[in-house]
């Protein structure tokens, strides 16, 4: 399958669900103190920063973007699903939202003070992640943030594994791999976040939130 095959098969897949989806998520964070605490730490680095704009990729319904709202930042999201869009503009009447692929953002470099990637590239081939990440870089302004989040693999000598999903297939990384991409592209670690599944989670890996700036 092509990368634009892929993008196709999970851009239906999530079209197909979006309904769904927005109402089984629509309050994701309640329950997780630990990611909230690092959401309002992002939000308080980028704004440290100078600020600026601030991109939720894969921004779904848009929940997330409208929490970073919340926490005082200039935020917009970015799906490339135009049904979840749609879910999140109805929702989110005052903020803005856009289709778009990660691969190819339709925004000028150097223009934001942070990007959110929470588990949008987790349906992305390893083999085109390094591209996505390079496009991050590219519109992220000098010092400004990022914040992804992934699930890891089952340690650290695998770099990569794949995995069922109820929408498409999956993948997880290991947290050291993604960091040493994230390098590549310029964007240095400035923490990490591993968070270890409970004994009643249906998936029993590790979710790991990587921090990072650009030089």
């Amino acid at each position: 399958m092509t990368e634009l095959d892929t993008v196709h098969a999970t851009r239906e897949a999530y079209d197909a669900i979006a309904a769904t989806y927005a109402q089984m998520f629509h309050d994701s964070v309640r329950d997780r103190p630990l990611e909230r605490a690092l959401l309002s730490a992002f939000a308080e680095l980028v704004r440290t920063n100078g600020g600026g704009a601030v991109a939720d990729l894969g921004c779904g319904p848009g929940h997330i973007t409208a929490h970073l709202h919340g926490l005082g930042l200039p935020a917009f999201g970015v799906d490339a699903s135009p049904v979840m869009v749609e879910l999140a503009r109805e929702a989110n009447p005052g903020l803005r939202f856009e289709v778009g692929s990660m691969a190819a953002l339709d925004i000028e470099d150097g223009a934001l003070g942070g990007v959110l990637s929470r588990w949008s590239v987790i349906h992305t081939p390893p083999q085109d992640l390094p591209a996505i990440l390079a496009e991050i870089a590219r519109v992220l302004a000098p010092g400004g943030h990022l914040l992804i989040e992934f699930p890891a693999t089952d340690g650290p000598h695998c770099e990569t594994q794949s995995y069922d999903h109820a929408v498409v297939t999956a993948y997880r990384w290991s947290p050291d791999r993604l960091a040493e991409l994230l390098r590549d592209q310029g964007l240095a670690e400035s923490a990490r976040l591993v968070i270890e599944p409970k004994p009643t989670d249906q998936r029993q890996f590790q979710e790991v939130q990587l921090l990072a700036r650009k030089a």
